[in-house]
């Protein structure tokens, strides 16, 4: 059963108002307290966590609006766990899920319990201009139009997506994309880049022999102007397919949804990013969201709960933000991000790569 919103318990926030963060362990020596909850990370799920934010502040008056800043789930990661205290951030919004590294570098930051909450789905959509060719694309032929080093044959030559492809017109091939810092960038790499690249067997054998020149083989993107890096602000990729009709965009799903007036979806596989199969994970690009939360801040920060408990109660089917444009995961999932949200249970870490 999901959690429905509460009024947070502001008995305790009254007693202890801006309660210091230094005995969580504030690293700076400066203690410090706040009385507002601060969330950094990716700019797809900034939509809805500044939805959750609004939501927040509505059932909670008298209390601040959560700060959310569009940092990049890479960005944000380096901001989370650089430590615990009043100078550090509560909560990660992540378009992918921790990275084993990151983790670590948390640990040894003293950010040692840290609960990880999956609060949806997302796609990783292709678009472009209601004006544009048309495009159909798979894996494959993403992976050998943007590869800096096409199955490790040496650099990409192809200008065209014809090039790549003969099905595909004589268009010169531009794609605004997110950067490195980005989780949609990871996810592009892993859900689409990775799984053409894995058209070649050859590959596989070299994943066996060598990962890190795998990786580099069928992740690492071109720099001769291509793909072009839009920063962490998927609205600009929006405005520059309008700009230009013969580029492709590469976004969360709620962007696209966002603005289905102006652009169109570039099928992947045959298969249209929509709610339906980004939620069933037909759409080769369905990828979870999540927010991650600073255990030793749930009693230091006033209405830390009391705010992740929005996204539980909001994260349904026919909730606010899957009316924001998030797509809600599967129900068991939704069951078992509630317990998560109740109990507080901690990420060992074990399972992350």
């Amino acid at each position: 059963m999901e959690i429905p919103v509460k009024k947070f318990a502001l008995l305790a926030a009254a007693a202890t108002t801006m309660l210091s963060l230094a005995g969580c362990g504030d690293q700076s020596g400066a203690g410090g307290t706040r009385d507002q909850i601060r969330a950094v990370g990716s700019s797809t799920v900034y939509p809805f966590a500044t939805a959750a934010a609004e939501l927040f502040v509505h059932s909670n008056p008298g209390m601040k609006s959560p700060i959310i800043e569009s940092t990049g789930t890479g960005g944000g990661m380096k901001l989370f766990c650089a430590g615990v205290g009043a100078q550090h951030p509560d909560i990660e919004d992540a378009s992918r899920r921790m990275k084993k590294s990151e983790f670590d570098q948390c640990q040894a930051n003293g950010v040692k319990d840290i609960i990880e909450i999956q609060i949806g789905v997302d796609g990783l959509a292709f678009a472009e201009s209601k004006k544009g060719p048309g495009l159909k694309l798979t894996p494959q032929i993403v992976y050998e139009a943007l590869a800096a080093n096409p199955y490790g044959k040496g650099p990409n030559k192809t200008q065209t997506w014809k090039d790549v492809d003969p099905s595909l017109p004589a268009i010169t091939i531009s794609v605004f994309g997110p950067p490195s810092t980005s989780g949609t960038r990871d996810s592009l790499a892993e859900l689409i880049l990775e799984k053409g690249c894995q058209s070649d067997p050859a590959m596989e054998a070299l994943k066996e022999k060598n990962e890190d020149e795998y990786k580099a083989t069928c992740t690492r993107i071109r720099e001769d102007g291509k793909y072009v890096d839009s920063g962490e602000n998927d609205n600009l990729i929006v405005q520059k397919l309008g700009a230009n009709p013969n580029a492709v965009g590469v976004f969360g799903f709620s962007f696209l949804e966002e603005n289905k007036d102006t652009l169109q979806d570039v099928p992947i596989n045959g298969v249209q990013a929509t709610y339906e199969t980004v939620s069933t994970g037909q759409y080769p690009g369905a990828r979870p969201l999540y927010i991650y939360v600073k255990k030793a801040h749930m009693q230091a920060v006033p209405g830390l709960q009391a705010y992740i408990n929005t996204f539980a109660a909001n994260w349904g089917p026919d909730g606010a933000l899957t009316k924001r444009g998030m797509v809600a995961s599967p129900e068991e999932q939704r069951k078992a991000s509630a317990e998560t949200v109740r109990s507080l249970a901690v990420l060992d870490g074990s399972e992350l790569k």
